[in-house]
């Protein structure tokens, strides 16, 4: 019985002691606010930092530029004043939360010469919205500055709020001055795709039309060659021998010829230079095996690049329709829409053509998308098939003319 009371005791006493311990001691803020704070209280140095280097950059720059070495200190002030703004972007992720991507560098590889790159270095809008942002900073960086510092003694109960209000100006100047343009960044990848798409598409092409004259022409020339040492050895000898082997040389030479003119069509036919989309388009139609019916409404002609390319998209999306469609009918329509020069290949087959089907389409796809046009394909299983081609529309020029004349 005593046992039991003095463990009774003693629990009670234990528990006691435990309603007495106190809470652990812990900021008043949580930690997202801390880091508002401490970019408000940053942003006097941060600020005074950019506000003289951007003063000092501008005046020396500018007031040099009578000088030889104006222009070019002001360029490199503005690739300094770039570096300035990574820092912020930097600062602003690790302390405000704020996902801003990076600037796509200068390109300087595509600038040849030292006045190329200077002039592009001096109208870099990225290094001029960062001196912009270094000097509208200054007078909201001390105003900041001394708001919070203030506010850690007196206002500290409602600082949390000060702070999310401050720092919510601080985000939206860094979005607005120091992101790049989203519009500019995609142009510029997109431009960079297919840039590479354009340099595989020509390598690619070269090697076909290596491999066709190797393989072709070439062989027979040759074999053309060798016929005639042959005839000419047995002329003496054997007359008849040698006119056959004559023969069978100028047979030779009809299909060297054959397929020159195959291969030359194959890079650009003659009748697309000479008589323009209508005309070469109803002599693709016309080797078909289903009927087409082409209807060209253009009263002149685009320039030859683009008119090149919208001759080998109808011609390639014709050859799929022979092979693959089962069609029993086709159409091609091309005309011009404001700035847009648009072309449509239909056909009643089974449908069922896809970017990724393996017949061409995404390789057509890409060739459009490298001059900035646009390839749609709606092809539904059972049919029937519409494809969309869009390229842009570009005046024929007095050396597209003189390049297309006859006889060059």
């Amino acid at each position: 019985m005593t046992e039991r009371l003095s463990t009774s005791s003693l629990a009670r006493a234990t528990g006691a002691a435990a309603d007495d311990r106190l809470p652990p001691a812990r900021f008043a803020y949580g930690r997202h606010t801390w880091k508002e704070i401490a970019h408000l209280l940053a942003n006097f140095p941060a600020a005074l930092l950019g506000f003289v280097y951007a003063v000092t950059m501008l005046s020396v720059g500018m007031g040099l530029t009578v000088t030889v070495i104006g222009l070019p200190l002001l360029a490199a002030g503005l690739l300094g004043a770039r570096q300035l703004g990574k820092l912020e972007r930097a600062r602003a992720r690790a302390l405000l939360g704020v996902r801003v991507d990076e600037p796509s560098p200068l390109p300087w590889r595509g600038r040849r010469g030292f006045f190329a790159q200077l002039w592009m270095s001096l109208k870099d809008p990225v290094g001029w919205r960062t001196v912009l942002y270094d000097v509208i900073r200054f007078p909201w960086g001390v105003l900041t500055f001394v708001t919070t510092l203030t506010s850690l003694f007196v206002l500290w109960p409602v600082l949390p709020f000060i702070a999310r209000a401050l720092t919510n100006v601080d985000r939206a100047m860094v979005r607005g001055l120091l992101s790049p343009s989203d519009e500019l960044e995609r142009r510029i990848a997109e431009l960079e795709s297919d840039r590479g798409v354009v340099v595989d598409t020509a390598a690619a092409d070269l090697r076909r039309i290596e491999r066709d004259l190797h393989d072709g022409a070439q062989a027979r020339l040759v074999n053309l060659a060798m016929g005639l040492g042959l005839a000419k050895e047995k002329l003496l000898e054997d007359p008849d021998a040698a006119a056959a082997m004559v023969d069978e040389a100028h047979g030779e030479v009809k299909l060297a010829l054959q397929e020159l003119r195959d291969l030359a069509r194959g890079i650009h036919p003659a009748v697309l230079t000479d008589r323009g989309l209508d005309a070469a388009l109803s002599s693709v139609a016309s080797r078909c095996t289903v009927p087409v019916e082409v209807t060209v409404d253009l009263t002149e002609r685009p320039a030859a690049a683009i008119e090149g390319i919208a001759y080998f998209t109808v011609s390639e999306l014709l050859q799929n329709i022979s092979k693959h469609s089962g069609a029993r009918s086709a159409s091609v329509e091309v005309w011009r829409s404001s700035d847009r020069l648009l072309i449509q290949v239909g056909d009643d087959g089974r449908g069922g053509a896809r970017l990724d089907g393996g017949t061409g389409m995404k390789g057509l796809a890409d060739r459009l998308s490298a001059v900035d046009g646009l390839f749609v394909v709606d092809s539904p299983e059972g049919g029937p098939t519409t494809i969309t081609a869009e390229l842009p529309w570009r005046d024929r020029t007095r050396a597209d003319t003189a390049g297309s004349a006859p006889g060059r």
